[in-house]
């Protein structure tokens, strides 16, 4: 036990003197001291560290420790991002995206969510599939979209396991009833509200599944309950209140007992 306990103190000891600047910022950052962390960071991405000058460009997007300057922060992922850093080029995709610091650019947005998702960076590879779901930026291109999304998708990513159901859900050749339950239902599980309320949709109508109106209640319930929007949410509330008056008491009870013990996977 004694030998155990003096290696134990030996790792601690050399942990604690392999942490730096950065490690330091981290554990400054995660305790709101943003001042701290700045202070840390900034002359380690003035010296070129791509994940320093990363996290510089998040608290300048965030307003954290600065005024919130949009500008500033597309400087720092773009330093970041041309030296190859993954969460700057998805950072830097996101704010062509949304036109935050920069002109909104489509092409330029693909540009970067592309060299991110190349490197398997989850949240790129989720939104350049959906870049090429609604075609902006990009000529729209339905096998494209169900690559991105997969690849998101394999990796636990809801929002592209719903938009890859939904995808299956749809008219045309891509259509595929079982791959948009399973998709559907794994993002759902995991919470994602949208997931929820289009999975309540899938059991009401009977989309691949034999029609379940307790199933179709409890989805549409937990969905309602989330953080969805105002319309969505009053959608939910609707089909939700209209399913209840198909139902048998005893269907209403099981429905509202499954919602009630339903927790997130």
């Amino acid at each position: 036990m004694r030998r155990l306990m003096l290696g134990l103190l030996m790792c601690l000891a050399l942990s604690a003197a392999i942490a730096g600047p950065f490690e330091d910022g981290a554990a400054a950052y995660e305790h709101g001291d943003y001042t701290i962390a700045l202070r840390l960071w900034r002359p380690m991405a003035d010296q070129g560290d791509v994940s320093a000058q990363n996290n510089l460009g998040n608290m300048y997007a965030k307003g954290q420790g600065v005024p919130q300057d949009y500008a500033e922060a597309i400087k720092w992922y773009r330093k970041a991002a041309e030296q190859g850093h993954a969460s700057a080029q998805y950072n830097l995709g996101q704010s062509y995206r949304r036109g935050e610091g920069v002109a909104q650019n489509y092409h330029e947005a693909v540009k970067w969510y592309r060299k991110a998702a190349d490197q398997g960076d989850v949240s790129a590879q989720s939104n350049l599939g959906y870049m090429y779901d609604n075609g902006q930026g990009v000529p729209q291109n339905y096998t494209e979209a169900i690559k991105w999304y997969r690849k998101a998708a394999d990796q636990g990513d809801a929002d592209a396991q719903n938009n890859l159901g939904q995808i299956y859900l749809s008219q045309g050749v891509s259509q595929n009833y079982a791959e948009a339950v399973k998709w559907t239902g794994r993002a759902a599980e995991q919470g994602h509200p949208r997931a929820q309320y289009n999975l309540g949709l899938i059991y009401a109508n009977g989309d691949g599944v034999p029609r379940d109106y307790v199933q179709a209640y409890k989805w549409f319930n937990l969905s309602a309950s989330r953080q969805i929007g105002a319309e969505k949410r009053a959608a939910a509330v609707k089909n939700r209140d209209v399913i209840a008056k198909r139902m048998t008491s005893a269907q209403l009870a099981d429905a509202q007992r499954l919602a009630r013990e339903w927790k997130p996977k």
